[in-house]
């Protein structure tokens, strides 16, 4: 990471993403559409996945986008001070999301607001990304798998971008993300993964 900025910069912006990644929205959503807790359904997971299984397909949608915006938007506001702030608000969206103080800790698990603070420092690679998530998903069927692989490969596409601060923290979120979706690794080995489309 660039420390150009210097500290105090670095520190806000960090503490910018945090809490614009920290607000769960997927909860929100869910509990002004009347809908009660999202968490109790499902997963548990606060993410526009589990707010799909409320059948409500719109605030889905509208639960992904915001997931993304909510990395997007501090790395552009904390890009106006430097590389290093922008760098530290997307890690700070991205670990607000995961684990907001506001919920015990206990978050998403971080999908959209990788891709968030991927549109803001690199479009190139998010266009990657969405390649990879998108010819594994229609061949394979498996979403998780899918989002797995294509994180994975971004700090390299990041690095061969010459993108290199950024591809060093893409490499410490996609570690993250995998950590994260460990259960869905577990069911991938044991060929218990929901496929997309699947019914029941």
């Amino acid at each position: 990471m660039s420390f150009d900025a210097g500290w105090p910069l670095i520190l806000a912006g960090l503490a910018l993403g945090y809490l614009l990644g920290s607000i769960p929205f997927g909860l929100i959503l869910t509990k002004f559409a009347g809908l009660g807790d999202v968490r109790s359904i499902g997963s548990g997971n606060i993410g526009a996945t589990n707010v799909l299984r409320t059948g409500r397909k719109g605030l889905a949608a509208a639960t992904l986008l915001l997931d993304a915006l909510k990395g997007t938007l501090p790395v552009l506001i904390a890009g106006l001070w430097g590389e290093g702030p922008a760098l530290a608000a997307g890690l700070g969206a991205f670990l607000g999301h995961l684990f907001p103080v506001w919920l015990g800790f206990k978050g998403g698990k971080g999908v959209a607001t990788f891709l968030g603070v991927l549109l803001a420092l690199s479009p190139p690679a998010l266009l990657a990304f969405a390649a990879i998530w998108l010819g594994l998903a229609f061949t394979l069927k498996y979403s998780s798998l899918a989002a797995l692989v294509a994180s994975a490969a971004t700090p390299l596409v990041l690095w061969a971008l010459d993108h290199r601060q950024v591809a060093l923290l893409f490499l410490a979120l996609a570690a993250l993300l995998w950590w994260k979706h460990a259960p869905n690794i577990r069911r991938l080995i044991g060929g218990t993964e929901g496929r997309i489309g699947q019914k029941g």
